[in-house]
Order: structure tokens, then sequence, then C-alpha cells
């Protein structure tokens, strides 16, 4: 069986990223070609979450003892919260010849590609920093974190010329076209 291969799509908070992430997912044309990498965190859930479904939530010292024993292949603090992608299922999910997603933040996705640099890699952005404040504006966090979301936003947006595509979102339903694209023909090239 040909081993898989990983996807990873990365961007600021208010880009879109899970969003296109989700619809990716529930994609008819990669239905069961592409599958999803639970992510471990310490945040807490937020309305319609469940455990095991969208993330696998644990306590910060449950995590602090999973970074110990080598579990994660990638993890990061963002924010106030831990993430981290776990190794053993990902690699699983590979020699059964599955391709995986991860949705994970820059640094998170450094990691990944230094370990595997076959991975395909998608950076979505907002067509302005102006838009992305808007998007942060709309959200329910305090205005220290809508600050703090922008100041790191606007780092994260500097690391996009380092991935393989870049995918602006300006109208979702065109930006996923064109995610669903990319991944189609990174996964499943055409044979001649």
């Amino acid at each position: 069986m040909a081993k898989g291969k990983i996807v990873i799509i990365s961007g600021p908070s208010g880009s879109g990223k899970t969003t296109l992430h989700k619809m990716l997912l529930d994609s008819p044309a990669l239905k069961r070609k592409l599958v999803k990498s639970i992510s471990v965190t310490t945040r807490s859930t937020r309305s319609g979450e469940k455990q095991g479904r969208d993330y696998l939530f644990v306590t910060p010292k449950k995590f602090q003892y999973k970074i110990k024993a080598g579990h994660f292949l990638e993890w990061q603090k963002v924010f106030d919260n831990y993430y981290g992608t776990p190794k053993k299922n990902v690699r699983d999910l590979l020699k059964a010849g599955k391709h995986v997603l991860l949705c994970i933040d820059v640094k998170g996705a450094k990691v990944v590609q230094k370990l595997c640099p076959d991975a395909v890699t998608i950076f979505i952005k907002t067509p302005s920093i102006a838009i992305l404040k808007k998007r942060l504006e709309r959200r329910a966090d305090t205005h220290d974190s809508k600050e703090l979301r922008l100041k790191i936003a606007q780092k994260e947006l500097a690391q996009a010329k380092y991935y393989d595509h870049r995918i602006t979102n300006d109208h979702l339903p065109t930006a996923f076209r064109q995610l669903e694209v990319v991944v189609a023909e990174s996964l499943f090239p055409p044979v001649l």
C-alpha cells in the first residue's frame, strides 16, 4: 500500500483556516481520501465541540506528561493554551496509506516540515490586515486578546513565503475551491 502524505493548513487567527479545514474534510472529491488528525489541547471546549471529534481536551498537567513522554509530532503554546499533534496517530494513518490533514500554527508547521519534507503546506490569509482586524473584532475575545492576536498574525503572515501554496480567503467559496484543487493536485497528480 502506498504511503500517505501530510497536508498542513496554517494561517493567522481570523483567516478562516479552521472553517476551510472543515470544508475540505467534507469535500465529496476528497472524502475518505483525506483524514483529520485530532489535536490535543488544554483549552476549554467551545460551543458545539465534542471530545475526540474536534480535539482531545486534556489538563495542562496531562499535556506536560505527554510532552515528556514524546507523544507529540509537534506541540506549541498558542496564546494561553497548548496544542499538539499526536505522533502515533499520524504515523499509523500514513502507514495505512491515508493522507493526513493538519490544521496547525506556523511554528508547528515548521517542525513538521523538517520531519516530513514531502508534506504539502498551504497558508491561508486575508486580503489585508484591515480585513483581518475586522474579523478579529467580530470575535468575542477581550480587547487585549484581539490586539495580541493581530500582533501575532502579522508575524505569521511573514512566514507565508515558506509555504508551498498561499490562498487568500476574500470570499469563502472561492478560497475553498482553490484549496480543494491545490490539495487534489498535490495528492493525486495527473498521470501523463
